[in-house]
C-alpha cells in the first residue's frame, strides 16, 4: 500500500475518535491566552499518543516534535489556533458550549482537532518520514497582539528551526471535503483605531453655549469614509477602514463633553499602511480643531498581511490536488480579513490556505464569528489528512 494510502485510510480510521476530540473542545471553549483546560488536554492526548512535546509557552501554547528518521535533515512546521470567542452559542447540538457566553465560533476547535489528528497519523507512519515536523498548537489568535507573535518572541521558531508553515482554517462556504489555496497576498493587515473627541457639553436648547463631540465625530467619520472609502480615484492597495462603536453618553436633551470612536484599519501594503494611520491622524485633529474640540487618536499596531509564499504554496497545492483530485481543490479570493498567522510568514515560507467545512443540503451554512456556526464533522477526515500529507510531501521537497 501506498503511503498516500496509508494516510487516507488513517484518516478515515481515526474520524469518529476525532470528532469527539472536536466535539470536547467545542462545548469547552476558553478565551484567549485563557485555554488552560484546553491546553491540558491536548497535552493529554499527545501524551496517549507518545509524542513528546513542551507546554506553557505564553501560559498555554504547546509545541511537539515529531521525528522521523534523519530528523535533522529538514523541519517544518504545522500549526493549529486554539482559543474560542465571547459569543454566546444559539445551535442545539450535544456538544454546545457549557461555557456560558463563549463559543468556537471561528472552528478553532476544528483546527485544534484536526492537528491532534495529523499528530496521531504521521506519528503511525513516521519511520517512512525523513525530518521533523513541530506541531504548534497557539493560543490568542483572536486578541492583540496575538498569540503568533508572543510564541515567535518565546523561540517557537528556533530548536530546531522550520523551512517551512503550514495552517489551515475553517471556511463555511466551500462544502466539506473541498479546500482552497491563494498564493501571494491572500488577507489584509489589521489595526484598531481608538479616538476620542472632546467638545463642551450643554443644555442641547442652548446650541451657543456648547460644542457638540456628537457633530464633531459625525463629520470626523464623514470624511475619512469619503477619503478612504469612496475615494474619487483608486487607492494604492485595497483599504477598508471601519468603525462600528460610537459612544456618545448624552439624553435627548443633554449633549455630552465627549464622544469616543472605535474602528478598524486593514490594507494589503505596509508602505500604505503607514501613510493611511498618519493621515487618518492629522485629518481627525484638523476637523475637530475646525470645529472647536480637542481629540486624541491611539492607533494600535495590529496583525500584518499575510503572503503565502509562492513555491510552497503551489507545491502545496500540487499535493492537495493529487489527494483530494483537482476538483476538490479551488482557487480562494483576496480577504479583508486578517489573520495572526501572517507573523509567520513574515520570518518563514508559509502556506495558509481553506479547508472546506460547509454543507448546504443540511443546513451548515452559518458564517464564522456567527452564534450558529457549526460545521459538518466529515470535513475532520480532509483535514488531518490533507495536512498530514501536505507534511510528508514538504518533507520530500
Amino acid at each position: 500500500m501506498s503511503l498516500k494510502d496509508q494516510i487516507k485510510n488513517l484518516s478515515q480510521e481515526y474520524l469518529q475518535e476525532i470528532i469527539s476530540l472536536r466535539r470536547h473542545l467545542h462545548a469547552n471553549p476558553e478565551i484567549s491566552f485563557q485555554e488552560f483546560n484546553t491546553s491540558k488536554f491536548i497535552a493529554s492526548k499527545l501524551t496517549e499518543y507518545g509524542i513528546p512535546f513542551t507546554e506553557g509557552i505564553v501560559k498555554t501554547g504547546i509545541v511537539a516534535l515529531l521525528k522521523g528518521k534523519n530528523p535533522d535533515k529538514k523541519v517544518i512546521a504545522l500549526r493549529a489556533d486554539m482559543d474560542a470567542l465571547a459569543i454566546k452559542e444559539e445551535n442545539n447540538v450535544e456538544y454546545k458550549s457549557k461555557n456560558e457566553g463563549l463559543m468556537h465560533a471561528c472552528g478553532h476547535d476544528v483546527h485544534t482537532a484536526s492537528l491532534l489528528g495529523t499528530a496521531k497519523i504521521l506519528n503511525q507512519v513516521k519511520d517512512q518520514l525523513e525530518g521533523t515536523i513541530k506541531l504548534i498548537f497557539q493560543p490568542g489568535e483572536e486578541k492583540a497582539p496575538g498569540g503568533a507573535s508572543l510564541m515567535i518572541a518565546e523561540g517557537v521558531l528556533k530548536n530546531p528551526s522550520p523551512l517551512s508553515i503550514f495552517g489551515q482554517h475553517v471556511f463555511p462556504n466551500m462544502e466539506a471535503g473541498k479546500v482552497g489555496f491563494r498564493t501571494g497576498m491572500y488577507m489584509a493587515s489589521t489595526d484598531e483605531i481608538y479616538i476620542t473627541i472632546t467638545g463642551k457639553g450643554g443644555h442641547a436648547a442652548m446650541p451657543a453655549e456648547y460644542i457638540n463631540p456628537v457633530l464633531i465625530g459625525a463629520e470626523v467619520l464623514r470624511e475619512l469614509h469619503s477619503i478612504f472609502m469612496t475615494p474619487p480615484a483608486p487607492l494604492p492597495a485595497p483599504t477598508v477602514l471601519a468603525f462600528g462603536k460610537f459612544l456618545a453618553n448624552g439624553t435627548t436633551n443633554v449633549i455630552p463633553g465627549e464622544v469616543k470612536i472605535s474602528g478598524t484599519f486593514r490594507t494589503m501594503d505596509e508602505k500604505w499602511r503607514a501613510v493611511v494611520k498618519e493621515r487618518i491622524r492629522q485629518i481627525v485633529k484638523s476637523k475637530t480643531e475646525s470645529m472647536g474640540g480637542s481629540c486624541e487618536v491611539t492607533i494600535l499596531d495590529g496583525y500584518p498581511y499575510l503572503i503565502n509564499d509562492e513555491k510552497t504554496t503551489a507545491a502545496a497545492r500540487k499535493a492537495a490536488e493529487d489527494f483530494l483530485g483537482k476538483e476538490n481543490v479551488e482557487e480562494l479570493p483576496l480577504r479583508m480579513t486578517a489573520e495572526d498567522f501572517a507573523f509567520y510568514t513574515q520570518h518563514i515560507p508559509g502556506c495558509f490556505y481553506r479547508l472546506g467545512t460547509g454543507n448546504k443540503a443540511k443546513g451548515i451554512t452559518s458564517g464564522v464569528h456567527t452564534s450558529t456556526f457549526d460545521i459538518d464533522e466529515k470535513a475532520l477526515e480532509t483535514g488531518m489528512g490533507l495536512m498530514a500529507w501536505l507534511a510528508i510531501e514538504e518533507l520530500r521537497r
